[in-house]
């Protein structure tokens, strides 16, 4: 049995703690258990720890982190229920399938809480579209099964985010988020109590798809990794839309006490998290599981992953009821266990006979927990020392007009429009999306009510790379001022942490210090990590990605009228930068883009100013004195105005002081805490009065009108130019060479 443990991934010190805790060898099928529970994707035995330092309170926050999902407060009796996840390796080996069951596992988190889905977003990476057919393979399959999947389910997709590089190429990220609504007093929680309560499985036969997929998703991806395609899961969205429907009108007729996702590690994950967060036991009978291959053997019972499939805690003398339910909707519905208070053991069973005996707290709770050695990496060195981006950009400013610059940047894979993306997934379906994707954030109107839901994902793996404390600040910080751009108040953040391999000291240290500008970030601007996920191992080849920190952050917008979007709207409104313009250059887009570099100093941000920035912003908003506003982020300033010109079909003059004696710098420099809004000619002094109020610094930079962007009396581009080079490139990109 020696030998079996390191296949299965587990340590030599792990295997002897696992004797310790059972006072013998365990057999095969308790080994496996084991080493699915103790993995890096079930039992965050790596990020456990620090995770703890998350603010994870507020006043809008009904559940935290340790449940299928987060739940937040949105007034008027009803929660929002939403959470992200990852499939990045499964994505890795089979694209579709991978990036299909990513959506159905994380729609399955949200209707475990009682909750109706209502809208999903992802945030992906990959390599350069232009440097390799694989590529372009990935990202057209993992497009293709994210919409594939939503669309069937009939839940929107209504924003996200895409990003390029060169370090994602062999490992792309899949970062799925889903969010849903429910009256707060129907949340359902997943505890299993109740001596003599079964454990019903709902939902499509179990098979071998999926067997180890925990286990997969807790090693580096290397050539061997196509051999794991058996490990990625196969999906059936209209078997979930129907599970989906049962298992809501099931909660909804009260006839279940408990509800759990049936995900990585299968059975053996649901209905372990369910006795451990009650503190009691269970039995399982694996000849009662409703089987797709009649050979399967009890490990493989246990740990297979196939989709479609919940876990509900249900009392005897209901459970005629919930099968005539199930019934009714054609779905499997099998007793296959029970609640036993008086034990605190996972026991299996065949046939009445014990095949596998564990304390179920040996699984959980007292899962090995591991911080381990941090140091900082020794590129960071290379970086600082490279501190050439102002003087590098000046040489390449004497090369290119702005014109050019202009038709280039807003072109860039990273920058232009992701339409080829969200044109494939159903947007609008359910008919509640009131802000288009494309936009700083993504709006859904709640329903019979006057007022909205804003959400975004975001993050910045350079910026992270450079320095990941800074870092994980404006991952947070620029997630919550998107929502603040279309007029919400930001009201709590699900986070997907990606990074490479742990147990090497260079990449914990980012981990760690990613987590402390995150949670620095969270405690100022008081927004609460509700949910989330980590995924380690990161790595291909031996070469792992960027840090990269993916935040989903939730808000809520009280009135309709205050609903804001980045176009600019009236010929001859003031166009008002707020914030400073600095020529912060590390990790921005232009420094890549031209001179083929990261930069030597990630931007600076005051998380304070932040605060003071979103808060003035919201005010302006809800007081009716913005008519548009954008957050300046990846492209900066310049790529910022053009967007909104682009979206609003207005041209706009700007007039704007140079910093560093050059126009590349000033206009496409990534310094935080800026957004762009216009406003009626009216409005400004009242603009102004709030914000020398607030100490805010701003700059009437100019108007719109015409259909030419105009910056200090130079012509740069015709709107209908770049809104064609804006659509038309990544779609363009896609269809070269075939």
């Amino acid at each position: 049995m020696e030998k079996e443990y390191t296949k299965l991934g587990l340590k030599k010190e792990e295997y002897r703690q696992i004797i310790d805790f059972l006072g013998r060898k365990p057999n095969y099928l308790e080994l496996s258990i084991y080493s699915v529970m103790w993995s890096e994707h079930c039992s965050y035995k790596s990020s456990r720890l620090q995770l703890k330092k998350f603010k994870t309170t507020g006043k809008y926050v009904l559940q935290g982190p340790g449940e299928n999902a987060g739940a937040l407060d949105i007034g008027d009796g009803q929660a929002i229920v939403f959470k992200i996840e990852s499939h990045n390796h499964p994505s890795a080996v089979e694209p579709y399938q991978g990036a299909a069951t990513g959506i159905g596992g994380i729609i399955r988190d949200i209707f475990a809480m009682g909750a109706r889905p209502i809208c999903s977003l992802n945030s992906l990476r990959f390599g350069r579209l232009g440097f390799s057919p694989r590529i372009k393979y990935l990202f057209e399959n993992v497009v293709k099964g994210i919409g594939d999947y939503g669309n069937c389910m009939g839940i929107p997709t209504v924003g996200g985010e895409v990003y390029f590089d060169d370090l994602y190429e062999d490992n792309p990220l899949v970062n799925a988020m889903s969010v849903g609504i429910v009256e707060k007093d129907k949340l359902i929680r997943s505890k299993a109590f109740g001596d003599g309560n079964l454990l019903v499985l709902i939902g499509s036969n179990t098979g071998r798809d999926g067997i180890h997929g925990a286990t997969f998703a807790s090693d580096e991806l290397d050539e061997k990794s196509e051999e794991r395609r058996p490990s990625v899961q196969v999906g059936d969205p209209f078997a979930e839309k129907v599970l989906l429907e049962v298992c809501l009108e099931l909660l909804d007729k009260k006839l279940i006490l408990g509800l759990q996702d049936m995900g990585a590690a299968g059975i053996t994950s649901s209905s372990v998290e369910m006795a451990s967060k009650g503190d009691v036991g269970i039995e399982i009978e694996i000849n009662k599981v409703p089987l797709r291959e009649a050979s399967m053997v009890p490990y493989e019972i246990m740990l297979s992953e196939s989709q479609e499939r919940m876990l509900a805690l249900v009392s005897p003398d209901m459970f005629k009821d919930v099968k005539d339910v199930c019934d009714k909707w054609n779905i499997n519905c099998s007793s296959i266990g029970k609640v036993n208070e008086n034990s605190g053991d996972l026991d299996i069973l065949k046939k009445g006979r014990t095949i596998g005996r564990i304390p179920i707290k040996t699984l959980t709770d007292e899962a090995p927990a591991y911080r381990h050695n941090a140091t900082e990496p020794n590129y960071l060195e290379d970086l600082r020392s490279d501190g050439m981006d102002i003087l590098s950009l000046k040489e390449a400013e004497e090369e290119n007009t702005l014109q050019d610059v202009f038709r280039y940047m807003i072109g860039l894979e990273n920058i232009s429009s992701k339409k080829w993306v969200w044109e494939q997934y159903d947007h609008m379906v359910q008919t509640n999306t009131v802000v288009l994707p494309g936009h700083d954030s993504a709006v859904i109107r709640v329903k019979d009510k006057n007022k909205a839901l804003s959400f975004s994902c975001d993050g910045n793996g350079r910026y992270c790379y450079i320095d990941p404390y800074t870092g994980g600040i404006i991952a947070v910080a620029e997630s919550c001022r998107n929502l603040v751009c279309t007029g919400a108040e930001p009201i709590g953040i699900t986070d997907c942490l990606n990074f490479g391999t742990p147990e090497k000291p260079g990449i914990f240290w980012q981990f760690e210090k990613c987590i402390d500008g995150m949670n620095a970030a969270l405690e100022k601007l008081d927004v609460p990590i509700v949910s989330g996920n980590v995924s380690f191992y990161n790595e291909s080849f031996g070469k792992a990605i960027y840090p990269t920190p993916v935040v989903g952050s939730a808000g809520l917008i009280k009135d309709l009228n205050d609903v804001t979007s980045m176009g600019f709207k009236s010929e001859g409104d003031k166009i008002i930068l707020i914030g400073k313009n600095l020529p912060h250059m590390g990790g921005s887009e232009i420094v890549n883009a031209y001179l083929n570099r990261l930069g030597s100093e990630c931007p600076e941000i005051d998380i304070d100013y932040e605060k003071s920035v979103q808060d003035a912003t919201l005010s302006l908003i809800r007081k009716g004195l913005v008519k548009s506003a954008h957050d300046c982020s990846i492209g900066g300033l310049g790529i910022c105005i053009l967007k909104s010109c682009i979206s609003g079909q207005k041209g706009a003059s700007i007039n704007i002081e140079v910093l560093e004696e050059s126009m590349l710098i000033t206009l496409f420099n990534e310094s935080q805490s800026r957004i762009v809004i216009s406003t009626d000619d009216k409005d400004v002094p009242a603009i102004e009065k709030l914000l020398k109020d607030n100490s805010i610094d701003y700059d009437i930079i100019g108007e719109v009108n015409g259909d030419i962007l105009k910056i200090n009396d130079l012509d740069i581009i015709k709107i209908e130019e770049a809104r064609d080079l804006y659509t038309d490139t990544l779609g363009c990109m896609m269809a070269a060479d075939k």
